[in-house]
């Protein structure tokens, strides 16, 4: 008897794709092998068969990243979040290992140190460094925050998988030629590592410029209580002072550190006219930065009720858009 032959148009198992379109990026035809994961994946979307697109969409990510095609594997990177939206796949620890396998993927090369500035070749190469970097953050955020909504709609806690949140501020703050830690702590602070942060604020207080450090501690802090976590905002400091110690560093003895040092202790009661002393004593180290008061204001609501006139107002409000809103 011979073979049924398919009927035309019938899709392969995806397998067949999956090592017809590595032999194209194997030799070096990356554009035409984006094209064709893009149009070749849309065909199983189209039939349904989710699970096959995800397969060949992973494939291509994880092997255009491995060739240094960082725009190429972000995008596919993109396109798989979106297959598993479409094809309603929960949030569990099969998937989530697809998205961290994706995410592993992603370069981490160092900018290049000790160039002699006054030479063009070396300012070209520095240049050339910076310009990857910041491709590198961008594609990475993109794929993860489409990740992080997904798994907040799929079946993770409301703002989304701790674990994503995690692997996106460690490679923001890895991999930016200058690292924001605003975004940094926004993402950390949906995690459930303060140590992890702990580490990553003294790594940064080794290499900030002057009067960033206790900025960037005091902003982590707040930004914990401004969520209600006074546990992990508790945890956080002890951590921090444990580590500086621990590397033979001086702890910050500033006095925005101390107003944070007195605020942590007058959260743990129901004081607060006390409160508001303190962000009367310590008004002008707290101005050092516009989106402290709003924070407290915040803070103020969560611990002991006073409603604002105007919730998520003003920089506080513009701080979470930034972010791209309470999920993300």
């Amino acid at each position: 008897m011979s073979r049924e032959r398919p009927r035309r148009g019938a899709l392969p198992p995806a397998q067949e794709n999956i090592e017809k379109l590595e032999k194209v990026i194997n030799d070096g035809n990356y554009y035409g092998a984006q094209q064709m994961y893009k149009s070749i994946s849309a065909r199983y979307i189209s039939a349904e068969r989710y699970s096959e697109a995800l397969d060949i969409l992973q494939s291509g990510a994880c092997i255009q990243l491995d060739h240094g095609q960082i725009t190429c594997g972000s995008e596919l990177a993109v396109l798989f979040v979106e297959t598993l939206v479409k094809g309603n796949f929960p949030f569990d620890d099969d998937t989530i290992d697809r998205v961290r396998k994706i995410y592993k993927k992603f370069p981490r090369i160092p900018v290049p140190q000790h160039l002699d500035l006054g030479a063009d070749d070396d300012m070209q190469q520095l240049s050339e460094a910076l310009g990857a970097a910041k491709i590198r953050v961008e594609g990475c955020s993109s794929f993860l925050k489409a990740a992080i909504k997904w798994s907040a709609e799929f079946g993770a806690p409301r703002n989304g998988s701790p674990e994503l949140h995690e692997m996106l501020a460690e490679y923001i703050f890895s991999e930016s030629p200058e690292v924001d830690m605003t975004r940094v702590s926004y993402h950390f602070i949906r995690g459930q590592n303060p140590k992890k942060f702990a580490s990553t604020l003294v790594n940064f207080m080794g290499k900030c410029y002057p009067g960033e450090d206790d900025l960037a501690i005091a902003r982590a802090i707040l930004m914990y209580l401004s969520v209600g976590n006074l546990r992990d905002a508790n945890y956080l400091m002890d951590e921090v002072k444990k580590q500086t110690e621990s590397k033979q560093l001086d702890f910050l003895k500033s006095d925005l550190i101390r107003f944070i040092n007195y605020l942590l202790q007058t959260l743990l009661r129901d004081a607060f006219p006390l409160f508001n002393m303190l962000r009367k004593s310590y008004k002008s180290c707290i101005d050092r930065e516009p989106v402290f008061n709003e924070l407290l204001d915040e803070i103020a609501e969560k611990f002991y009720g006073v409603r604002r006139r105007s919730p998520l107002q003003g920089m506080f409000g513009d701080f979470f858009k930034m972010m791209g809103g309470d999920n993300m």
